[in-house]
């Protein structure tokens, strides 16, 4: 069994950045796939990013070039660094886990959850 937690989210205004992280237990966290996604009111959760055991990443079209993911194996952490953040990246974010397949984890069909944490960017 795996428990996420995430910390990190708060109300910041548009261009500004936020660090999330995502604390996981377990001995095996570095065999997991990790990602962030996130659901805004009214819409479908999404995914955000994705990280392999290796450090290989994937990012949404609509955060490329803003969002970093990253992991500290070492700290059983995966971190998002959002910059440049925009009303629209407004949402509940959270952080998954799992032992799924590269497509399967970008389809958000991961095994562990976090409760999410809040992110509230303001024009």
């Amino acid at each position: 069994q795996v428990q996420l937690v995430e910390s990190g989210g708060g109300l910041v205004q548009a261009g500004g950045s936020l660090r999330l992280s995502c604390a996981a237990s377990g001995r095996t966290f570095s065999s997991y796939v990790m990602g962030w996604f996130r659901q805004a009111p009214g819409k479908q959760r999404e995914l955000v990013a994705v990280i392999s055991s290796g450090g290989f990443t994937s990012y949404a079209d609509s955060v490329k070039g803003r969002f970093t993911i990253s992991r500290d194996n070492a700290k059983n952490t995966v971190y998002l660094q959002m910059n440049s953040l925009k009303p629209e990246d407004t949402a509940l974010y959270y952080c998954a886990a799992g032992l799924a397949t590269w497509t399967s984890a970008t389809r958000g069909q991961l095994d562990y959850w976090g409760q999410g944490t809040q992110v509230t960017v303001s024009s």
